[in-house]
């Protein structure tokens, strides 16, 4: 999706879908609003769901009764100001979009604190803070939000392939050999490859939004929201583990090859000498 794509929309009050450059809190006392993030699964067909959006980079729809979805093409949604009953029909109602469902989604719940004076991007007791709703910060959270759940996704499904890889590195150091198969090994360096195509072709975690070339006025906020979530941090490290896994895994496909290998060749000495005592034993025959 391009930045053309986003169109020049005006920014609107996130929350009641009135044209406005952000909503006014009470300096009184800082208004509080909940924050849903979910990970259905692989990836959501955003192409299906555009019907009365606000925008569609990323896409934004207001909910029933009051509220805000942010979702995004690898398979997150963000809500804000949506209670459980509502959260649970939303995501009832975009189940035919979602592609490779997870049995059970990755989430995560904070509240966000609207406060004028804010100039922290998160406040001591971990919430997120912003001087006004306007739909563009909200997406600007959003997206965060939705990177740091695909960094928990893969950071525990590449600790569970640390598990497997594990015994057989073991294997290796205390036998001498590897105690896999060649499938097995492939599969491994498949799971690897599609995690690092995911990470980097779909989500793009390392990546600043698009929205922010619309409103660079906001880069700033992200920097230092990304930070906080250590979203490049995350993401380095995870791109470290996978290469560690698939040099790990290449290392002993490569011995497992070479040990079929030698095998072949011993087949094949095994044949050549077979048919050397097949030639020569008609000739001891007749001595």
């Amino acid at each position: 999706m391009t930045p053309a794509e986003t169109g020049s929309q005006p920014t609107t009050n996130a929350l009641q879908g009135s044209p406005a450059t952000a909503m006014p809190a009470s300096p009184a006392a800082a208004q509080t609003l909940p924050v849903t993030a979910l990970l259905l699964g692989e990836r959501i067909d955003t192409r299906l769901e555009r019907a009365g959006s606000l925008d569609t980079a990323p896409l934004t729809l207001n909910l029933p009764g009051g509220g805000l979805a942010v979702l995004f093409r690898y398979g997150a949604v963000v809500l804000f100001g949506a209670k459980e009953p509502a959260i649970q029909t939303f995501v009832n109602g975009i189940a035919g979009s979602v592609v490779g469902a997870f049995p059970v989604p990755e989430r995560e719940e904070l509240q966000l604190v609207i406060r004028p004076d804010s100039d922290q991007p998160v406040d001591a007791a971990g919430n997120i803070t912003l001087r006004d709703r306007s739909i563009d910060r909200l997406q600007v959270v959003a997206d965060v939000l939705a990177k740091s759940l695909v960094l928990a996704h893969y950071e525990t499904r590449i600790g569970e392939l640390f598990d497997r890889i594990e015994p057989l590195a073991l294997t290796l150091r205390e036998k001498g050999r590897a105690a896999a198969a060649g499938k097995e090994l492939l599969r491994h360096i498949g799971d690897v490859l599609l995690m690092q195509q995911q990470m980097v072709g779909r989500a793009a975690t390392s990546e600043t939004p698009e929205l922010l070339w619309e409103h660079p006025e906001l880069d700033r906020f992200y920097a230092r929201l990304a930070e906080e979530y250590e979203l490049r941090d995350r993401d380095r490290a995870l791109d470290r583990k996978l290469d560690i896994v698939s040099n790990t895994v290449e290392t002993l496909l490569g011995l497992v090859q070479a040990r079929s290998s030698l095998r072949v060749e011993w087949y094949i000495v095994a044949l050549i000498v077979a048919e050397l005592l097949l030639s020569l034993y008609p000739l001891l025959l007749h001595r």
